[in-house]
């Protein structure tokens, strides 16, 4: 039987699910993380078949979402869009030491994934933790600079206020340099990594993304099989049961 537990993991609400008979043991573990103005439960139907597969996976709220939530207003919670996830790429590390000191994980055997938002911080976490193993992007962008100046670009474009000035627009652009992954891709050392995104994604552009896949390919040369792209032409913004299965397997094979 699966089990699903509410605990605070590193300060931070997680939902905790794991096979009730290997609650107590070191497993491998999953950190999968939601997307923006979502929450940990909206993603259970991942967390439940990677626990039925033998893994133990904690699924944390982001700042100011879910049980962290505020009376921030959408726009509000919009211009704090990169300071969630880079929050968030903070608390996979310390989420990862909590689980390892209660000796409930097998630290050599960690994954991540993440859909929208949550595949963007998947992306940032594997630019600067080595230790995890493989990794699932579900309608996430690497492209970190190249993402904040579409989004700046769009919100002048509609109108939107942004109350930064532009030296201060350079700045928090200069915070992400670390977790522009398609900046360093060679932090990735071969490690396995599938991504899926639809063609049609109106929210995070599709195309940052399948460039940097082509990019990192010649990195695989040798391990083809470390490497996955699935490109979806109708879903939009929206994870397919296909997406689902197939990270399952995944990290199945991989972690």
């Amino acid at each position: 039987m699966v089990i699903i537990e509410k605990e605070i993991v590193a300060q931070v609400p997680v939902l905790h699910v794991v096979k009730q008979e290997k609650k107590e043991g070191r497993l491998p573990f999953i950190l999968f993380i939601h997307g923006f103005t979502s929450a940990k439960e909206h993603n259970l139907h991942f967390a439940y078949l990677l626990a039925e597969a033998g893994y133990r996976v904690v699924m944390p709220d982001a700042l100011y979402h879910g049980e962290r939530g505020t009376s921030l207003s959408e726009h509000e919670l919009q211009l704090k869009f990169w300071h969630v996830v880079r929050q968030m790429i903070a608390e996979v590390k310390w989420i990862k030491e909590e689980m390892e000191q209660r000796r409930l994980i097998d630290p050599d055997r960690v994954g991540i994934a993440g859909t929208s938002m949550g595949g963007i911080v998947t992306f940032g976490s594997l630019a600067v933790y080595p230790w995890i193993k493989a990794a699932v992007s579900l309608m996430g962008c690497p492209a970190y600079e190249m993402f904040f100046d579409e989004l700046v670009k769009t919100a002048k474009k509609t109108g939107v206020a942004i109350p930064l000035s532009d030296e201060q627009l350079k700045q928090e652009k200069a915070q992400l340099v670390k977790y522009d992954l398609s900046k360093q891709p060679e932090k990735l050392a071969g490690r396995p990594l599938l991504i899926w995104h639809s063609e049609c994604d109106q929210v995070v552009p599709y195309a940052y993304t399948y460039e940097f896949y082509e990019q990192i390919k010649p990195l695989y040369q040798g391990k083809e099989k470390s490497l996955k792209f699935i490109s979806d032409a109708t879903a939009g913004h929206k994870v397919t049961r296909e997406a689902l299965l197939e990270t399952v397997k995944w990290f199945t094979a991989h972690v």
